[in-house]
């Protein structure tokens, strides 16, 4: 339920507004936005008498949300919500940043090499795994906090905020202390005991799509972050699972539009994976911001080839280069712009 107060309502009415909720028993959540403040109710179990709350002083009207999602949800805020972080990023603004970096951090020359390289071509954050889940347990599984200690001295040396992936509620603090923004992948989607704990973080998450989820699953996945208190969440179209073997993935595109309109959540898409070869990430790249998408995420190598993992859909830094400069062209025609990097080390 929401409580959508008056345009002109004064601060001492919405927290009377608060207050009440509170004696009920429940919890509020105040939102102002651009016209109004809503003040949203967390826990209703459905026995909350509306007209308690219509008739306080300010109130303007009470909206009930159907979804099976709440604090996600348009209905819940109808202001897009835009994450801002260190060194002037921002998340579901004009700026459209990207995250570029390898599949996974493999020794600090090569996360610091392609740290510089990708920032130069006008990256604004750097990925890269130092904990990797993958489907074979002989496959390479990362370094582990080595990597994190690497991706640190990458960020210090160009300013990139470091954006990485925890793998269970234990190694989120240790994440924590290295990573600006922390990552659940799609495998981990529906962790829901990972998902409270990054929800109790103060780092924004970067919530990817699971392998075969449906939106609304996806959004739930959300909700538990935001159910925590955690308000910082980006979510992440990586492709699901389909059945022709000419891409690894079905790079999703009507998840962007469709979210966008189910959620006031910010998204990106990670082409990488949702096509898994090089040469379709720059299309599907310009079709993601054509659609609406409020970030990249994509893989890039010094040497893919060589790559520990996921090299077939790592790009070369001359093609990361290539792909900036056509998204510039799309974003301008959308009336938007990609994100340049801060001139100096961001801070943690």
């Amino acid at each position: 339920m929401l409580v959508v107060m008056r345009h002109d309502a004064t601060p001492d009415q919405i927290d009377r507004v608060v207050a009440v909720i509170e004696e009920l028993g429940y919890a509020a959540r105040p939102m102002p936005g651009a016209q109004r403040t809503a003040v949203g109710i967390v826990g209703n179990d459905g026995r909350i008498d509306a007209a308690r709350l219509s008739a306080l002083d300010g109130v303007r009207d009470i909206l009930h949300v159907s979804q099976p999602y709440r604090q996600v949800s348009r209905e819940w805020r109808p202001d897009d919500t835009v994450i801002r972080m260190a060194g002037g990023v921002s998340v579901g603004d004009v700026d459209i940043p990207i995250i570029a970096g390898p599949c996974s951090v493999e020794s600090e020359d090569q996360i610091v090499d392609i740290a510089h390289q990708v920032r130069a071509a006008g990256a604004t954050m750097l990925r890269g795994g130092a904990f990797k889940p993958r489907s074979s347990p002989y496959a390479f599984q990362g370094i582990g906090p080595e990597g994190l200690k690497h991706l640190a001295r990458a960020r210090a040396e160009t300013g990139l905020l470091v954006v990485t992936e925890a793998m269970d509620p234990d190694g989120v603090e240790l994440v924590e202390e290295y990573a600006d923004v922390i990552q659940i992948g799609a495998r981990n989607m529906q962790n829901y005991s990972l998902l409270r704990r990054v929800g109790q973080s103060r780092k924004p998450v970067l919530l990817k799509r699971g392998l075969a989820a449906t939106i609304t699953e996806w959004l739930l996945s959300a909700e538990y972050v935001l159910a925590e208190g955690n308000q910082q969440v980006i979510l992440c179209e990586r492709g699901i699972r389909g059945f022709d073997p000419s891409t690894r993935n079905v790079f999703d595109l009507t998840a962007i539009p469709v979210a966008k309109r189910a959620s006031h959540l910010p998204i990106i898409a990670d082409p990488s994976h949702g096509t898994g070869a090089r040469d379709l990430v720059i299309p599907m790249a310009r079709a993601a911001i054509a659609a609406g998408a409020d970030g990249l995420m994509v893989e890039v190598h010094v040497a893919p080839e060589q790559a520990l993992s996921d090299g077939a859909q790592s790009m070369y830094p001359h093609q990361f280069a290539d792909l900036v400069r056509q998204i510039r062209r799309v974003a301008d025609a959308i009336g938007r712009r990609v994100a340049t990097p801060s001139s100096a080390p961001a801070a943690t």
